[in-house]
């Protein structure tokens, strides 16, 4: 099969936020996804989207299937930018559609969806000016997240408050740096679980796995932050959280958890891959913070490849089952 990949390096700009390129990926995983589909027998071009011809690109050059992991290039609806050009071409590729792509990016609109469909997901509001009188009905400690962003950008031990003036002066700093609505919802306190799904002929739920950061106190940084993430494994800084895949659950709770996450995949529409962040609290209710259609796919250091080892898949059959399950869409369609 001939197989364009399509993605975000990568990079450093001191004229951009720290978290600017959080999203994107590094060379390292890139190469591993090339080698993974060279290993099945496809051929493979790497794309970055930052391509100045990308459309013609395409146009001209076409592909039996594009595996996608592009962030796009700007805006709140930027995942969704790579897809749309491919639908408007007629091209295969591996993932979710547009709409679900600009759906998951958008915090909000996907919390509204998850209550609708009774799928547990904590309260929340939307500041869009940053002078909104706060809800009676959110109680403290609430957490600040730009609403259009991922990979925890905008988020940091300062963003959980306990009070109207922290909140206020969080809501309007990730207005003002972000520029977009500030999403506040409940923080729970509790259990950090991820849950990845992987359509291959069947809809599967990999093992869960939980995220300990009980080892973290030294940074404060108690949750996925981004500074969590950018720097997870440094144990000079603290942020060095423990891993358990299968996580440590009741087998009922464990049931519990996979069905909540996999009604999340369903509503949003997700295709192929997802992986469901959500926070157990202390009656085992699973509230399910965000999911992610394009979670990262770093051999060694990702979440959704650790839960497939656990599943006892090897790097090279996990991407290649997510070639197969787009490629089996494209033969249906």
């Amino acid at each position: 099969m001939k197989v364009a990949l399509t993605y975000n390096l990568k990079k450093k700009d001191p004229l951009k936020p720290e978290d600017y390129f959080s999203e994107c990926d590094s060379e390292e995983t890139i190469n591993s996804l090339i080698n993974a589909l060279k290993n099945k027998g496809h051929s493979v071009e790497a794309i970055d989207v930052e391509h100045p011809a990308l459309f013609s690109y395409f146009k001209k050059n076409r592909v039996d299937m594009v595996f996608n992991i592009a962030e796009g290039r700007q805006g709140r609806f930027r995942e969704s930018e790579v897809p749309a050009v491919l639908d408007y071409l007629n091209i295969p590729y591996t993932g979710s559609a547009t709409f679900s792509l600009a759906l998951a990016l958008n915090k909000a609109l996907t919390k509204k969806i998850l209550k609708a469909e009774n799928i547990p997901t904590p309260d929340f509001q939307l500041f869009v000016r940053g002078d909104e009188i706060l809800s009676p009905e959110l109680a403290f400690p609430l957490i600040v997240k730009p609403n259009c962003e991922g990979s925890a950008k905008g988020i940091n031990k300062m963003n959980v408050v306990n009070n109207k003036e922290e909140l206020f002066a969080r809501v309007r700093e990730c207005i003002n740096i972000y520029r977009q609505g500030a999403l506040v919802e409940e923080f729970i306190e509790g259990k950090e679980l991820t849950v990845g799904i992987l359509e291959n002929g069947k809809t599967r739920v990999l093992p869960i796995l939980e995220i300990d950061f009980s080892n973290c106190k030294k940074s404060g940084e108690y949750f996925y932050s981004w500074k969590m993430k950018e720097f997870q494994g440094n144990t000079e800084l603290g942020l060095a959280p423990e891993f358990y895949c299968p996580a440590r659950l009741d087998k009922d709770i464990e049931e519990k958890v996979k069905d909540v996450a996999l009604r999340t995949h369903h509503a949003v529409g997700c295709l192929d891959i997802s992986r469901t962040d959500i926070r157990l609290d202390k009656n085992n209710t699973p509230y399910v913070l965000e999911i992610n259609p394009l979670p990262g796919l770093d051999p060694k250091e990702s979440n959704f490849p650790i839960m497939a080892y656990a599943a006892g898949m090897k790097y090279d059959d996990l991407i290649e089952a997510i070639l197969m399950s787009a490629s089996e869409r494209k033969r249906l369609n």
